[in-house]
């Protein structure tokens, strides 16, 4: 079997230039309508928007005002409003705080650290940070602590409200992906697969043991609290790098610390809740089409989320000219979950899509890039109520994209390009989750009962 060759730099210029002047290979309200029809899905539990940003116009489009659940592009729509809010170089500041005087190496008080719902402390996954537990014990060691009388606080206030949505299923709970986003946030609150209850209880464990090789003890006696003082001050990475991880690997924890940030940073309790009404009326003041809409969580791994093609589609125009939030996409055919799709056509390096799966849904939601990876259409396809192969419905996305973007091939290529996305994608379908995988090496989505993680 032969695949295009994809290297020439003249093709992927050529083919640019096909894309900016709009000479579509079909029609592209065409594509859309053969794609409802051969996506093996319920042509009513599916919606398809695709816009050029030159000048607003929509080119194709099906059930643009349907509300249907979006699984993990919700991500996308929480990354937009956190960075919105922050800037990309907002960084999460872990206070650390003693509340006593130190009296011949005694500190006749506590030790406290105040959560912040930082989602990247100590992960094992990218962005890497600082180890927070060594920072605390290199800082008492130069203050000269060789005993705390009082406890080991992990002050959690400063966010209310429930780890987890009420709306997850409780079948979730025990997986990493499932696991809830709290106030203290520790090794990504899961043990490999395993999701962690109690994130600073590990925390608090791996803290002692260190003081204790360091010849710190801790009496832990219950001394009240006093007056409290600064001590030190971990940093995380900044958000932007966050926020790629989470785009790339479509990590749930990671996009409801973000949702509850963006809650507090807008001046609310840091409530899942109070954070998803607050992004709500932060978009509306913004005159994006919300009939319809409901954000339930950061993540999408509520099933009582719902979005439109027509908001996210606003969504995305209205981020379409900032290129980091563009950046956070992964690359068809290249990176994290869309690694497989549209590998080795000529859409490949073009398409920027964050993807969601989970049981019965399918989702794409992103841009078609220039040679510069700058932003020319947004695309947005969302399919529920899958009851058949989906390998099948995303084979049709794959070939109404291609259909759309890209000029007829010269004779006996064509039947190269559409061999070449069968069997990537076939390769990349393993067993049955319900979310977007959030291991690494990272494949395309998979369907369990996980495929959003």
């Amino acid at each position: 079997m032969k695949f295009v060759n994809l290297n020439s730099k003249f093709f992927l210029v050529f083919f640019l230039s096909l894309i900016s002047a709009a000479a579509f290979a079909v029609d592209p309200q065409e594509a859309v309508k053969t794609f409802t029809r051969t996506s093996g899905v319920n042509p009513g539990s599916v919606a398809v928007k695709i816009t050029d940003l030159s000048n607003g116009k929509t080119i194709g489009a099906h059930n643009t005002n349907k509300p249907l659940v979006p699984a993990s592009i919700m991500k996308s729509v929480t990354t937009a409003a956190l960075l919105r809010t922050c800037g990309p170089d907002y960084r999460y500041k872990t206070t650390v705080y003693t509340d006593g005087p130190l009296d011949m190496g005694i500190l006749r008080g506590n030790l406290i650290v105040e959560g912040v719902c930082d989602p990247s402390l100590n992960s094992n996954v990218e962005p890497y940070g600082t180890d927070i537990v060594q920072e605390i014990t290199e800082t008492l060691k130069k203050m000269g602590v060789n005993k705390i009388e009082g406890m080991i606080i992990v002050d959690e206030e400063q966010f209310a409200g429930s780890p987890r949505p009420a709306s997850w299923q409780s079948g979730d709970f025990s997986q990493s992906y499932g696991t809830g986003s709290h106030a203290f946030n520790f090794e990504n609150n899961a043990t490999g697969r395993r999701s962690v209850e109690n994130p600073k209880g590990v925390f608090l464990s791996r803290l002692k043991s260190s003081l204790g090789k360091s010849g710190i003890s801790v009496d832990g006696k219950d001394l009240g609290e006093g007056e409290r003082k600064a001590v030190f001050v971990h940093m995380s990475p900044t958000i932007d790098e966050i926020m790629r991880s989470c785009m790339m690997r479509s990590d749930n924890l990671f996009a409801e610390s973000m949702l509850r940030t963006y809650g507090k940073l807008n001046l609310g309790d840091g409530s899942t809740e109070d954070a998803a009404s607050k992004e709500y009326s932060m978009w509306k003041k913004r005159q994006m089409p919300l009939d319809g809409v409901t954000i339930i969580d950061g993540s999408g791994l509520s099933r009582s989320n719902r979005v439109t093609a027509d908001f996210m589609t606003a969504m995305l125009s209205s981020m379409a000219d900032n290129e980091i939030y563009a950046s956070f996409f992964p690359l068809a055919g290249q990176e994290g979950t869309l690694k497989s799709f549209l590998a080795e056509t000529p859409l490949d390096s073009y398409i920027a899509m964050k993807t969601g799966s989970m049981k019965g849904i399918q989702c794409y939601a992103g841009y078609l890039l220039d040679d510069n990876y700058a932003p020319t259409h947004t695309v947005v396809i969302i399919m529920n109520d899958i009851t058949g192969s989906r390998d099948r419905a995303k084979k049709a996305a794959q070939k109404m994209l291609l259909d759309i973007f890209t000029e007829p091939m010269p004779a006996g290529t064509e039947e190269n390009v559409e061999e070449s996305v069968e069997i990537i994608v076939d390769d990349a379908e393993p067993a049955e989750v319900d979310s977007e995988v959030v291991v690494e090496p990272v494949v395309e989505e998979v369907e369990v009962v996980v495929e959003d993680y």
